[in-house]
């Protein structure tokens, strides 16, 4: 009978060993897919945080691009505005010049650097 329960004993340890060895690999197995669950949901915030940053990336290189232009038609603008100041002084000058009423005295000094406002 000793012969028979160390038998049982012996087949009772290792049923015990081999449903422990399965419980752990059914362990590892659920904790693997949780964490490839928690990666893939990680991916796909990184994936929408990088279309955004992207986005605002492509906004903010469309305003930079619309103050460079705007900068260059003001720099236009002013350039186009000291000539035609300097023209309207030139017609002055002229026509001061052929005025027989405008004394030498009175007329302003001449420069040739367009006036700023």
């Amino acid at each position: 009978m000793d012969t028979v329960l160390v038998i049982l004993i012996v087949v009772a340890v290792i049923a015990v060993v081999v449903i422990a060895v399965l419980a752990a690999k059914q362990r590892n197995e659920a904790k693997a897919e949780e964490h490839r669950h928690q990666a893939q949901e990680h991916r796909a915030i990184a994936d929408a945080s990088r279309v955004e940053a992207e986005r605002e990336a492509a906004e903010a290189d469309a305003r930079a691009a619309q103050a460079r232009s705007e900068q260059l038609a003001a720099e236009q603008q002013r350039l186009e505005a000291d000539a035609q100041l300097a023209e309207a002084d030139r017609i002055r000058r002229d026509a001061d010049d052929i005025d027989p009423d405008v004394d030498d005295a009175d007329r302003p000094a001449t420069s040739d650097e367009p006036r700023r406002t």
